[in-house]
């Protein structure tokens, strides 16, 4: 006799009777993280809700093959809930970027390009203090945020060799300094020392002198030998940079550096008597006595000859250190000037 299911009680689903949509369910499931058998199965208490983001990439990964409603319902079942619509309205947003996803745009072209001119030196706030400067309204969060997103950092400085070696029979004179750098004006004290660089074709040496007032480079020379000729023509570069500006008389002016040889030579001390300039000398293997300069050539190396290595001539690293030369007097930010360049104070 044919037996009947009693009334209200669902019928029992047989292999010979599949369930299209129980099945494609339980396909959905199983692409789910955390649901299905084993011991990744989790109930309801202990979901954590993924992000939005991360629910609507992966009904992007899934929806060819399942569909976007069926997907919406087996990941609510399962305590992530999502709606259609709101799968929907994000893929409107995505497809039409916000006003801050605009702005930020926006800002990553200026950011990369003030980053870019500056010799890739800057930090988050020395890029942000330039962005001010050109009129770009922007904070210094998002600043550091945006460099964040761009993969981009300033740069850092390592150790500086020392190069200057003291000749132990040369006279010298007295440290008129005393470690303080920080003169009332131009043309007070000017401190002085060279570093080298290798090249394909040799090491070249490049000395410079600065003025200690706003760290104005006023005069360099690079050579390939390291001789007192190359401290000299430094130091002449240096007059006459002053002389161009209309400054001829230097009486009471200071030039310290440190005990090298190159810089106790006679010929040097000589053109020092000429121009009425005041020698003074550090003590041997103390780099804080000469530490200005130091600093100098230590931004000099990390800002422009690390970061655009390796070098092949003299002539090359010649055309590089002048226009760095340019920049770091005439657009780098300096801290111990007020965040202007040299040029400025």
């Amino acid at each position: 006799m044919r037996s009947f299911p009693r009334p209200g009680r669902p019928t029992r689903r047989t292999p010979q009777q599949p369930d299209r949509v129980l099945w494609r369910a339980r396909c959905i499931e199983r692409c789910t993280p955390g649901s299905g058998s084993g011991p990744g199965k989790r109930n309801r208490a202990d979901f954590h809700r993924p992000p939005q983001s991360v629910i609507v990439e992966y009904i992007d990964t899934h929806k060819q093959e399942y569909g976007v409603e069926p997907i919406c319902r087996v990941l609510s079942a399962h305590g992530c809930k999502i709606a259609p619509s709101t799968y929907y309205d994000a893929c409107v947003r995505r497809s039409q970027p916000s006003k801050r996803q605009v702005r930020d745009a926006e800002l990553k072209v200026e950011i990369t390009r003030v980053h870019r001119e500056n010799y890739a030196a800057y930090g988050a706030r020395k890029v942000w203090l330039q962005c001010r400067r050109e009129g770009i309204e922007v904070a210094r969060c998002t600043v550091e945020r945006l460099m964040g997103e761009l993969g981009l950092q300033g740069a850092r400085r390592g150790k500086v060799k020392r190069t200057t070696i003291a000749d132990p029979q040369a006279a010298r004179p007295a440290d008129l300094v005393g470690r303080r750098f920080s003169p009332n004006a131009p043309n007070m004290l000017w401190v002085a020392d060279f570093t080298y660089v290798s090249t394909w074709s040799g090491w070249v040496y490049v000395a410079f002198v600065i003025d200690a007032y706003a760290r104005r480079i006023v005069g360099w020379r690079t050579a390939t030998t390291m001789t007192s000729q190359l401290v000299l023509d430094a130091i002449e570069h240096a007059i006459w940079t002053r002389q161009r500006d209309g400054i001829e008389d230097l009486t009471g002016l200071i030039h310290h550096n440190d005990r090298g040889s190159q810089y106790t030579s006679i010929a040097f001390t000589d053109r020092l008597l000429d121009a009425s300039i005041d020698a003074s000398i550090g003590a041997t293997g103390n780099s804080y006595d000469n530490a200005l300069a130091e600093t100098i050539n230590g931004l000099y190396k990390t800002e422009l000859i690390k970061a655009q290595g390796p070098w092949r001539t003299v002539d090359q690293v010649e055309v590089a250190t002048l226009e760095w030369v340019d920049w770091f007097n005439h657009r780098r930010l300096y801290e111990y000037c007020g965040d202007m360049p040299p040029a400025e104070q």
